[in-house]
């Protein structure tokens, strides 16, 4: 969240920490209470995940899945219709350099189908391309702090060499 976002909110906050109370089925609320705690968390990673979640809130349709390329952008917009054997989204919308399209329900299948092989595909080249097919997988599961101090400390030695080509425009603050 940004700098003046925060200041805006504690400034216009009558509570400090309001209780906020919603309504739910036992099943739905159980499900959902870990996802609640962690947008509410305080920090890097309840920052990350309102500023994951943070498009949800303009979607006309509940989004299935969100691709973002450099200057393209599409979403794929559920429910999912169960149409015999196939389940189909009920649309999304392409936007790229001045075009916007709306797409039908196979149109998005068709368009998400497509993504998901191109996904796959350029998953399964870098990992030749970076020779991590020979690995093995992993015994146990990593330390999250560990590895988040290391990626930070790879990340700021990154920077220190001048390897930044432009400034960032994702991420928690660019909400």
């Amino acid at each position: 969240m940004s700098v003046l976002r925060k200041a805006f909110a504690r400034l216009f906050s009558q509570v400090r920490n309001p209780n906020m109370h919603v309504d739910a089925d036992v099943q739905t609320a159980v499900y959902m209470w870990p996802i609640i705690e962690k947008l509410l968390a305080n920090g890097e990673d309840g920052d990350t995940y309102r500023a994951a979640v943070n498009f949800w809130r303009y979607a006309e349709r509940p989004p299935l899945a969100v691709y973002d390329g450099d200057v393209s952008h599409c979403h794929i917009d559920g429910p999912l219709q169960l149409a015999g054997d196939f389940a189909l989204p009920l649309g999304g919308e392409i936007f790229s350099n001045g075009v916007t399209i709306n797409l039908d329900p196979f149109e998005a299948n068709d368009l998400r189908d497509h993504m998901r092989g191109a996904i796959e595909r350029a998953i399964l080249a870098w990992l030749a391309d970076n020779g991590r097919r020979k690995l093995l997988p992993a015994v146990n599961p990593y330390d999250r702090q560990t590895a988040d101090l290391e990626a930070k400390a790879m990340i700021a030695d990154w920077v220190t060499r001048g390897e930044v080509k432009h400034p960032v425009t994702e991420g928690p603050d660019h909400v």
